[in-house]
């Protein structure tokens, strides 16, 4: 399948905010009113779908499956709509897969940007059409008061640059929730990413949330992994039985993968809850399948803050000696 590079962002571009997974009616006027400002500071205009504040209860706390494809496919279909970020992630965003019209998607290719739950949208989008699809902040990210430089710079540097991207580790990073309490934040000095495996490698990007990746397998919405680098990570809400459910995620995609020469590994950092240590880390990377590939932790994206955002379907470039360089563009 050829791959479809959507255009870059130009000031002025219009960005349509979509709910394909949890409602924007989860989310603080505060929280809406912020994102919105610090997008059109940038210089974008800030629309949102017709449904985007519709649940259908608060088990779910999103709207029904005809409403989120009707403001998906809408973002796609008008001509004036350059971006689309998601609102949040969730839970089952999977649920509009077999809904969506995937040649209109392709005849409209853009930017559909977002996370977590959103990885089994994007990585569909790419699996069906060969559009690069984005991981990075969703809207409600850019409602974000403190320790947003970082993740602002790199969607900046995704979305309005043409050249390659040096990724960078930030310089702190916080696990707080600050959707509740903006001014009084916590943040860590960042020791940056580490090496477990050293090694180069070039390959495709594909990754995000291991855990919503993995609900694709087997499915006709799970991307090709022939000479890929995985760029993966996990939410914090099993706890302390992190690494036990991170490990059995992996082998899961792993065996997937067999025989699909996976070129390397980047891994984004663990939530706290999680009590991730390097050695845990080593113990879940020690499969024979890997030892002769690059392999990476604590990089900026996943479920913590700030992040970098990178394209699904798109290239990278890493080399990880005694420093550790990593090179990714669309």
């Amino acid at each position: 399948m050829e791959k479809i590079i959507p255009s870059k962002l130009s000031i002025g571009d219009e960005i349509r905010v979509i709910a394909p997974s949890r409602s924007m009616c989860i989310l603080s006027n505060e929280v809406i009113e912020s994102a919105k400002s610090r997008l059109e500071n940038i210089g974008f205009k800030v629309t949102f779908g017709k449904n985007v504040l519709n649940s259908i209860g608060k088990d779910y706390n999103c709207a029904n499956i005809e409403d989120r494809i009707e403001d998906l496919h809408e973002a796609f279909r008008d001509k004036n709509v350059k971006a689309i970020l998601t609102v949040i992630g969730g839970y089952n965003v999977n649920q509009l897969l077999d809904y969506i019209d995937y040649n209109l998607i392709k005849e409209n290719p853009k930017i559909i940007c977002g996370f977590s739950d959103i990885t089994a949208l994007t990585n569909a989008i790419y699996a069906k059409t060969g559009l690069v699809t984005y991981s990075g902040p969703h809207f409600s990210s850019f409602g974000m008061k403190k320790g947003f430089e970082y993740t602002e710079k790199y969607f900046r540097k995704m979305f309005m640059q043409t050249e390659c991207i040096d990724i960078e580790s930030s310089n702190e990073w916080s696990n707080d929730s600050w959707f509740k309490e903006q001014e009084n934040r916590t943040f860590i000095k960042n020791e940056g990413m580490k090496i477990i495996n050293k090694g180069e490698a070039e390959g495709t990007i594909i990754g995000g949330n291991l855990c919503t990746l993995n609900l694709l397998q087997g499915t006709e919405y799970m991307p090709e992994l022939e000479e890929t680098i995985l760029f993966i990570e996990d939410d914090g809400l099993v706890g302390k039985i992190f690494n036990k459910e991170f490990d059995r995620n992996l082998q899961s995609l792993l065996h997937c993968a067999k025989n699909k020469n996976i070129k390397g590994i980047i891994i984004g950092r663990a939530e706290n809850s999680c009590e991730m240590d390097d050695e845990k880390w080593r113990r879940i990377l020690r499969s024979k399948k890997l030892t002769n590939i690059p392999i990476v932790i604590n990089a900026d994206f996943g479920h913590t803050t700030p992040i970098f955002t990178f394209p699904i379907g798109g290239y990278a470039k890493i080399k990880v000696d005694g420093d550790i360089k990593i090179e990714i563009r669309d």
